[in-house]
């Protein structure tokens, strides 16, 4: 069993601990003993290989790599976009929705070939993957039309394994798939 605390953080009042820690001041910032690791990704590989079972990482070395340039895609293409959602004026706010929604829509197939992000098992890429589709949730964004079942139905198998409810902890509603 892992236990940890979650510390909210008001990006425009950075706490001086968290300066003291992190030379960014950015969130998340992990401390495991007297180890401060700071950027998501390199917390996930951390937790990755600091609990390895079950592992979130592939096995094979191709198939790590090729999960790694996925996950850089991710970081760099979607999350910047989700970034102009979250914090633009509001013409920024509903074109970048509206890319994310139609991005996520075309490579809807992907969500419908395999039970997890292009891959049988859950692992670091849904790591990823989740908390985007979370945050467009919670946004607003309804995905309907053509690839929507295959994106609603790998969101139901996401938002409701164990380690997704225990992650977001008293944000999840009963049923994390009603629009209400």
């Amino acid at each position: 069993m892992c236990f940890y605390e979650n510390a909210e953080v008001d990006l425009q009042a950075l706490p001086e601990d968290l300066m003291e820690l992190n030379p960014y001041g950015t969130v998340p910032t992990l401390v495991d003993r007297d180890l401060v690791l700071f950027n998501s990704r390199i917390i996930m590989e951390y937790l990755d290989e600091r609990f390895p079972h079950p592992p979130l990482m592939q096995v094979y070395p191709v198939s790590r790599a090729k999960d790694r340039l996925l996950m850089l895609r991710i970081e760099q293409d979607w999350y910047p976009t989700l970034a102009k959602a979250e914090n633009g004026t509001e013409k920024e706010k509903t074109s970048a929705l509206k890319q994310l929604k139609e991005e996520l829509l075309g490579i809807a197939p992907i969500f419908q070939q395999m039970p997890y992000f292009m891959n049988e098992e859950f692992g670091l890429v849904d790591c990823y993957v989740a908390p985007l589709l979370w945050k467009l949730k919670h946004l607003g964004v309804e995905f309907t039309g053509t690839g929507s079942k295959a994106i609603k139905a790998y969101m139901e198998r996401v938002f409701t394994r164990d380690s997704f409810l225990q992650s977001v902890g008293e944000a999840a509603p009963k049923n994390l798939m009603d629009d209400k």
